[in-house]
């Protein structure tokens, strides 16, 4: 038998059969996610956030010595305590004017630099920019020692211009480049356009570019009085007369060494953080689109 006859003669190769294929994944949208596994953790989270604001307001309403879960009866004494007694109403107004003055100061000065690093370019502008991130790696404490001496030489210690310098140089680096990428998201032709019909770059600036700001100065202006209201270290440092103390540092004083009086810590912090409470519950859809805008690279 020759080869070619032999080849013939010999059977076919078994093929396997092709595998069938396999189901494509299917993509879980969010819809389709069952809603116990969205509410379960938001829920578990919602408490542990929450009890610590129940309980400071329970030890601020309820009477001294009472071991009540529930507040009641209600009292009110410890705000009047703290209010009129521990000095409470001086130490408020003392942080409304800190915080409203560096919101302004921090807000004017950076939409200024903001706006020459969004749309003028010269020589040391990153090693500017470098300089400005960098200085948020500085941590507020190292700064206490120079601002003391010049603040000394000035003779500003135990003033609230001091506590205001202070805190409205530490919020300039975020705050001008948060405002110098929002701007650089506004199209320079609209200030162009400005210009051809008659106008100079302030006027442009004024009428054009400025309305489109309001998120970013928000979210600058917001920052700036929510840290200017809650810091503590400034305060302590350049005020040492009663009278110019703010909100952080009349907190301390309710905590003596050997008791702490715990109904009027409780009403202190309430009255802390009401006005910040407020302040965010109005400003918080501004807020979250400008520090989204402004965070965004141009």
């Amino acid at each position: 038998m020759s080869v070619k006859e032999a080849t013939k003669a010999a059977p076919a190769p078994v093929r396997a059969a092709p595998e069938p294929p396999r189901p494509a994944k299917k993509n879980v949208s969010w819809d389709e996610v069952p809603r116990w596994q969205i509410y379960l953790p938001l829920s578990i989270y919602l408490v542990f956030t929450l009890i610590p604001f129940y309980w400071i307001l329970l030890f601020s309403l309820r009477p001294a010595g009472s071991t009540s879960l529930v507040p009641w009866p209600m009292t009110f004494d410890h705000f009047e305590k703290v209010w009129t007694e521990r000095s409470f109403g001086t130490y408020f107004q003392n942080s409304v004017l800190v915080g409203v003055v560096t919101l302004l100061m921090t807000t004017l000065v950076a939409l200024a630099g903001g706006y020459a690093l969004a749309r003028f370019n010269f020589k040391i502008k990153r090693a500017f920019m470098l300089a400005l991130l960098c200085s948020q790696f500085v941590p507020g404490a190292l700064l206490l020692v120079p601002l003391f001496e010049i603040f000394a030489e000035l003779q500003m210690i135990n003033s609230l211009g001091s506590v205001i310098i202070a805190e409205t140089v530490f919020q300039l680096p975020l705050s001008m480049i948060l405002i110098s990428n929002f701007i650089k998201n506004v199209p320079y032709t609209l200030e162009e356009a400005a210009w051809v019909d008659g106008c100079n770059r302030m006027t442009a600036f004024r009428i054009v570019v400025l309305p489109l700001l309001r998120p970013g100065l928000i979210a600058v202006g917001s920052f700036a009085f929510v840290h200017s209201w809650n810091h503590f270290l400034f305060a302590l440092m350049f005020l040492n007369n009663q009278e110019k103390q703010t909100i952080p540092v009349g907190l301390n004083t309710l905590m003596g060494a050997d008791s702490v009086d715990l109904g009027a810590l409780a009403a202190g912090g309430i009255i802390a953080a009401v006005p910040v409470v407020i302040v965010f519950a109005f400003i918080q859809k501004w807020l979250i689109t400008g520090f989204s805008a402004g965070a965004v690279k141009g």
